[in-house]
C-alpha cells in the first residue's frame, strides 16, 4: 500500500483493479473503433463527390474522437499510478492543457475540411 505524507492511501489491490479496468475499457473501445472504421470504409467504397467530402469530414471526426479517448485512457492510467494528490493535480493540469491545444488544432483542421467539402459539393452541383 502506498502512503504519502498527507495520508493519501490507495491499496495496491485497488490500483491493480483500476489499471485492469482501464485496460479492459481501452480494449473494448479499440474493438468498437475497429468495427466503426470498417463500416466507414465500406460506405466509402460507394461514395460520390458529395459523399467523398462528407466522408473526409466524418473520418476526421472519428480520428479526433479516437485521439481524445486514447488521451483519456492514458490520463486515467497515469492517475492510477500517481503517488500523491500533488502528482494527480499536475497530471490533470498537463492533460487539460494538452487537450485544449489539440482541440484548437482539430477545430481548424475540421473547419478547413468542412469548407472544402462544401466547395466541392457546390462545384459538382454546378456541373450538372
Amino acid at each position: 500500500m502506498s502512503t504519502d505524507k498527507n495520508g493519501f492511501d490507495i491499496p495496491d489491490q485497488m490500483r491493480e483493479f483500476a489499471d485492469k479496468s482501464v485496460d479492459q475499457a481501452r480494449k473494448a473501445f479499440d474493438d468498437f473503433m475497429g468495427a466503426t472504421q470498417k463500416a466507414v470504409s465500406n460506405v466509402e467504397d460507394s461514395a460520390s463527390v458529395v459523399q467523398a467530402g462528407a466522408t473526409d469530414v466524418n473520418k476526421k471526426a472519428l480520428t479526433y474522437a479516437e485521439e481524445h479517448v486514447d488521451a483519456a485512457f492514458k490520463f486515467a492510467q497515469q492517475l492510477v499510478k500517481a503517488n500523491n494528490l500533488e502528482d494527480m493535480m499536475k497530471l490533470q493540469q498537463d492533460y487539460l492543457r494538452s487537450q485544449m491545444e489539440n482541440l484548437g488544432e482539430q477545430a481548424r483542421e475540421f473547419s478547413n475540411s468542412a469548407t472544402k467539402a462544401v466547395q466541392d459539393a457546390a462545384k459538382a452541383s454546378q456541373k450538372k
